[in-house]
């Protein structure tokens, strides 16, 4: 009798996805499926004699998520600096929400209120949360939002006593695929044994993602379909430069990979050696490279970076998530801290930008909805108190460290005079009241972001201590395209040339007027506009800690009377494509066969 061989398997097709690149390189490695232990919440009423018992209930489990983010804590302090400081930070904003803000108040209010049970309590109050934030197209926002929900699921698994399952033992180099990974889950990681994670929910500018980049571990998340038909055990990729995963490789596919991975390691510790580096070019020009800062626990990334200083301190985090706006004192107390860390660097601080997709929760929302109306300086100089609060605070830092004010949606010298005037009336209150200050005022600066204020930067100078380009907004506003439409938003070009030629103007407004002009966008901290920047006279270039070092690599390696000439040529051109050809073929030209210093 002929016994039939078995038939071999059939190998699993390769599926490439796309997500948010949120964790440079590359990790390759078997994957392991997280589950994300979501908890399913029953919801009833309570009778009239079990509503204090119940609140009390809840009580417990606030104590016993209190107890278990100190835990977390002392676990934090074991991580690497990076990873240590940031995760330092969520934990402390996770201890004040379980001390009395809006989530607990109001879910002891609908226990009390509504007599429902304490788990359906937690999740009805995070959708009405959700409602609210939502409604503002906010990328911070979101990230604060995940920051709640994971409150929220701390205490709905102790009030359900649903243990936490924590990651098992994993083969080194494993690759994680989730739902979603919190930022206390990640920290949970070992880089050691963990080679990189991928998540289908996630933002770019969520904890997860900068606990990830703290922890130099590959990431990728907001991949749709990517839980679906995976194997645990599967060969995974996981693209953390490129915002791809690719599951079942091909062995074509996977020996791509390895070389690209290889290079990319090579380039991080080329990278790693240009820290104490100066941004200097081939022919001798020195530029000022400096940070973009959102959050206070970035300051360690900037730090370690290289940067020079921060060119922007987006100071909305002082005003988010809270029941009412911050005085004096408590900016004051916030912006000292920053202001220390820098040991003597600059710190641009530009004032409230509140209004249009960015409202404050505290004070019930400050500003218009509408990115055209009451926002930014236009609300700070209708708001007499907002405005001295933050000016105070201000002026009150800059006794510890050289500080920089900054102002946006500048768009008339008027309302540069009245911040003057209102700086003036702050420094009497201040000095009457004997609160120390700088032996000189801050310098006060424009945000050109805005086409007019670009159109109108020759009379803007002559009353400004310098210009802060801010690219993102005055592409937006000068192509009339908003880049949260998806519908529109494949037309938003910064090498358009009306944008560029705005760029040009303010630029040279500010250099005859002899005062510095920055540049702080996106544009700023990608090395294929480094070239172009330079050559239109920007000296100071400001971006995300993370873009220093590449950015630094390509102005060593760049020649500027050349950057120059191709300049010229570029803002004589009218075609958008024929400008991103002729600086493309530049930065071919320049870079190719010539290694960074």
């Amino acid at each position: 009798m002929k016994i039939k061989a078995p038939a071999p398997e059939v190998a699993a097709d390769e599926l490439v996805l796309e997500g948010l690149a949120v964790g440079p390189g590359i990790a390759i490695g078997p994957l392991h499926l997280h589950e994300s232990g979501a908890v399913n919440v029953p919801e009833y009423r309570l009778p009239p004699n079990r509503v204090e018992p119940e609140r009390q209930r809840f009580a417990t489990a606030v104590e016993v998520a209190l107890t278990q983010v100190g835990r977390l804590q002392a676990k934090a302090r074991t991580l690497p600096p990076a990873a240590s400081e940031e995760l330092g930070y969520l934990l402390e904003a996770y201890h004040q929400m379980l001390k009395g803000s809006r989530l607990v108040r109001g879910v002891d209010k609908r226990i009390a209120e509504r007599r429902i049970n304490a788990e359906a309590a937690v999740q009805q109050e995070i959708q009405d949360i959700a409602r609210s934030f939502e409604a503002m197209d906010d990328a911070y926002l979101a990230a604060r939002l995940t920051d709640i929900r994971e409150v929220g699921q701390r205490l709905v698994r102790n009030l359900t006593q649903t243990p936490y399952r924590p990651f098992s033992v994993l083969p080194k180099g494993s690759v994680l695929i989730a739902e979603e990974m919190s930022p206390a889950d990640t920290a949970l990681l070992d880089p050691r044994i963990v080679a990189g994670f991928a998540t289908v929910l996630g933002g770019a500018e969520s904890h997860t993602a900068i606990m990830a980049r703290s922890l130099n571990l590959p990431a990728v998340i907001g991949v749709a379909g990517l839980i679906q038909g995976v194997t645990p055990g599967a060969v995974v990729i996981v693209d953390g430069s490129a915002g791809r995963v690719v599951v079942n490789p091909t062995e074509s596919t996977l020996a791509d990979y390895r070389l690209k991975r290889a290079d990319f390691l090579r380039g991080r510790r080329a990278l790693s050696r240009l820290r104490r580096l100066p941004a200097v070019t081939l022919d001798g020009a020195r530029i000022t490279l400096q940070a973009n800062v959102e959050l206070p626990q970035e300051v360690g990334p900037v730090l370690q970076s290289g940067a020079e200083g921060i060119g922007l301190l987006r100071s909305e985090f002082m005003f988010m998530n809270r029941p009412a706006l911050p005085d004096e004192d408590e900016q004051f107390a916030m912006l000292r801290g920053l202001v220390e860390r820098m040991d003597g660097q600059v710190v641009t601080i530009r004032t409230l930008d509140a209004g249009g997709d960015k409202l404050p929760e505290a004070g019930g929302g400050v500003g218009s909805t509408s990115p055209l109306g009451l926002r930014a300086i236009r609300l700070s100089l209708s708001r007499p108190d907002l405005l001295d609060n933050q000016l105070g605070a201000i002026l009150r830092a800059g006794a510890l460290g050289p500080v920089r004010i900054l102002l946006p949606m500048v768009t008339t010298c008027e309302e540069l005079r009245e911040v003057r005037e209102a700086m003036g009336r702050v420094t009497r209150r201040l000095k009457r009241r004997g609160a120390e200050i700088g032996a000189e005022p801050p310098p006060l600066g424009v945000m050109i972001e805005v086409p007019g204020a670009a159109l109108a930067a020759d009379a803007l100078a002559w009353h400004a201590d310098f210009f802060a380009i801010g690219t993102n907004d005055l592409t937006q506003y000068t192509l009339a395209i908003d880049r949260a439409d998806e519908a529109v938003a494949h037309l938003y070009n910064p090498l358009h040339p009306a944008v560029l030629r705005l760029i040009q103007f303010a630029t040279e407004a500010a250099l005859r007027a002899r005062i510095p002009v920055s540049l702080c966008g996106e544009m700023a901290g990608d090395p294929r506009f480094t070239a172009l920047l330079l050559g239109l006279g920007i000296r100071d270039l400001s971006m995300s800690a993370t873009n220093v070092p590449r950015v630094k690599q390509r102005i060593r390696s760049l020649d500027l009377v050349a950057a120059t000439r191709r300049a010229r040529v570029i803002m004589d051109q009218s075609d958008s494509a024929r400008i991103a050809q002729l600086l493309d073929d530049f930065n071919a030209d320049e870079t190719g066969g010539r290694a960074g210093r």
